[in-house]
């Protein structure tokens, strides 16, 4: 009966040992897959913490360089360019210079003085009246009279045309009330000239 009893003892010892042995185990093992598992791929070597570094350092340097880039590209939308060799395009003309010239092609015409629309024209220019066309020089341009050029509808469409807020286009500024009788000035060679007169 003693010998039977210390049997059964020694097997529950061994069961409760063998227990607590395998549950040790399993937790240690659980316990280090739950910190490889807590690491992301990507930094769980130091060569991978690194490259998240150096890529972070790359990420900020180029949205760094668009802000700039952008910011330079606003700027320029807003203000006028002129260049050291004058205005790069009609739309690099500010409305105070557009007004300005427009005000001394309204003064020529309303004195009716050729020679004056001449000095404020680049050639060769387009005039509009029939058999003329496309006039090549200063010297043809004052050939064809003051009577021919201003015609009593391109003097009122002149005279009544608003100058205070001229809006460029890829042709230039035209002066006109509206009609088609018109005097049309853009940027040429960097400055302001008369390109155009239409009937």
């Amino acid at each position: 009966m003693r010998k039977k009893m210390k049997n059964v003892a020694v097997m529950v010892l061994g069961f409760a040992l063998t227990g607590a042995v395998l549950t040790g185990c399993g937790e240690s093992q659980q316990s280090r897959q739950d910190t490889q598992q807590g690491i992301p791929a990507n930094i769980s070597e130091e060569t991978g913490q690194d490259s998240v570094v150096e890529k972070a350092e790359t990420d900020t340097a180029e949205k760094a360089e668009t802000d700039v880039a952008e910011k330079a590209e606003t700027d320029t939308a807003e203000k006028p360019v002129q260049t050291s060799e004058g205005y790069e395009d009609n739309f690099a003309v500010d409305s105070k210079a557009a007004k300005e010239f427009a005000e001394k092609i309204k003064e020529a015409t309303a004195q009716k003085d050729l020679e004056a629309l001449a000095e404020l024209t680049a050639f060769p220019v387009y005039v509009g009246l029939p058999d003329v066309g496309v006039v090549e020089t200063k010297e043809d341009f004052l050939n064809l009279g003051a009577e021919a050029v201003f015609t009593d509808e391109l003097l009122e469409s002149i005279e009544m045309a608003d100058i205070e807020n001229l809006q460029p286009s890829m042709a230039g500024f035209p002066i006109s009330d509206g009609r088609i009788a018109s005097i049309n000035f853009s940027v040429v060679d960097g400055g302001l000239a008369i390109n155009g007169i239409n009937y």
